[in-house]
């Protein structure tokens, strides 16, 4: 793969209005999108575009719609709608692609631009490499549509109705009376649709960080705050509570008793339920190498297997499509249930575990119990540069050290962040004392070699 320039693991994505997120690069991602769905056929194309509620939304949306506009491509605009809700309009309405802006969890001063095909999949790399050539060189600047060929830009009036429709149908004849839900919105796309299909479903909603004002998006709140709906599930004795990110394509569940379940958790449940009604495709779960490996042990006591795959979303849903398999995702909370979308889905996610809460008649703190976790010890550490870990000597040294004490049962894995100025650290083992001591040992070499 060509060494990318503006694409991450997750779109375009860095501080809004500072290169690579700036209007100019939306206008020209505009028109390098525009053109190259408009090659897939002669008649006028179409693009859905869709936000979170950063401030810097409506500036990008602006510059990106010219930018289709000016290719003579219409921009279908969904307005603030959570990430999986554009994947589901471009299907439904016969879209070339969509866009999303959107940083997802990262904070309000940041945004960023991610992609969908025709089929409401996110594009692969051979795409998005396609797309940052046409950004970056002048392959298309001559290209300018006149009088009528010039795109114009239509209002989805209809956007959240219609995600919400899509997602209730996943639950058919569910419902959810005397189910009292705590919601954490994140300040985010969420804030109006989570809220109105669980009342709609008949739940007792009690939303929170609901108000979004372009600056708040995240801000102590959110998927990324877990301990935030935990506080507020004891204090309202709620018997769930469900906490989305910015874009809501993420769930964190607790509880009734204050529990926090991450993406794996969540997980073995709905894979354990697939396998038990027989709607597990292949019988098998996709995760990442970041889940725990108490998810392999879960799902082949009950018949199945898991297959691993790199970490991104995108990678899961790949490897969900050339398998054929209808479960898979993060253990941060990325969950695709590919039989009733093409993404991560936060509220398709949560409706699913709420269908088995009410068919089993059992809590969540009791269905939980089915993961039996390893324990692991996580360092998320700032950098200022992001050189090859192999050339760091120290780092290297520590790694193999702790690997080697590990003996075959558990693992390191350090990845830099395909989203942020990050570098992630995961060590799995049986002993917890030990792995947490590796852990601040590695995480204090990078932090002297190449920390912020």
């Amino acid at each position: 793969m060509a060494e990318r320039i503006l694409f991450g693991t997750d779109g375009i994505r860095g501080v809004a209005n500072i290169y690579p997120v700036t209007p100019e690069v939306a206008l020209r991602l505009g028109r390098a999108v525009g053109f190259h769905f408009r090659q897939e056929g002669q008649e006028r194309s179409c693009v859905v575009v869709g936000r979170d509620t950063r401030l810097s939304g409506g500036m990008l949306e602006d510059a990106l719609v010219a930018g289709l506009n000016s290719v003579g491509v219409d921009a279908l605009l969904a307005g603030v709608l959570p990430t999986p809700g554009v994947a589901l309009l471009v299907r439904e309405l016969h879209a070339r692609g969509g866009v999303v802006i959107s940083a997802s969890h990262n904070p309000a001063g940041d945004n960023g631009l991610k992609l969908f095909g025709a089929d409401g999949h996110k594009l692969d790399d051979s795409e998005e490499e396609r797309l940052e050539a046409l950004i970056l060189t002048p392959e298309i600047d001559g290209l300018r549509p006149c009088g009528d060929e010039v795109g114009i830009k239509r209002v989805i009036g209809d956007a959240s109705q219609r995600y919400g429709a899509s997602v209730m149908a996943s639950v058919p004849g569910m419902t959810l009376h005397g189910i009292k839900v705590a919601v954490d919105c994140a300040n985010g796309a969420s804030f109006r649709t989570t809220p109105e299909v669980l009342q709609k479903l008949g739940a007792t909603v009690l939303a929170f960080h609901d108000s979004p004002d372009g600056l708040n998006i995240n801000d102590s709140c959110g998927s990324t705050h877990p301990g935030e709906i935990a506080r507020l599930i004891l204090e309202t004795g709620a018997q769930v509570g469900i906490s989305h990110d910015g874009d809501a394509d993420r769930l964190v569940l607790v509880d009734e008793k204050g529990g926090i379940l991450d993406g794996d958790e969540i997980l073995a449940m709905t894979a354990l339920d697939g396998l038990k009604r027989g709607t597990l495709a292949g019988k098998t779960l996709v995760a990442t190498v970041m889940s725990n490996f108490g998810l392999d042990e879960c799902i082949a006591s009950a018949g199945g297997s898991v297959l691993r795959t790199a970490v991104g979303d995108r990678y899961v849903v790949d490897a969900m499509r050339n398998g054929n398999f209808s479960i898979g995702g993060e253990q941060s909370g990325h969950l695709i249930f590919r039989d009733h979308g093409t993404t991560g889905d936060g509220l398709l996610a949560a409706l699913q575990v709420l269908r088995i809460m009410t068919e089993s008649g059992k809590p969540l703190s009791e269905l939980r119990l089915c993961l039996k976790k390893y324990p692991q010890a996580q360092r998320n550490l700032t950098v200022k540069s992001k050189p090859s870990l192999k050339t760091l000597p120290k780092v290297s040294a520590l790694v193999a050290k702790t690997e080697k004490s590990l003996a075959g049962k558990g693992r390191v894995l350090l990845r830099y962040s395909g989203t942020e100025p990050k570098v992630r650290l995961l060590i799995e083992g049986s002993d917890e004392t030990m792995i947490n001591a590796a852990a601040d040992a590695i995480a204090t070499a990078l932090t002297k070699s190449i920390g912020a």
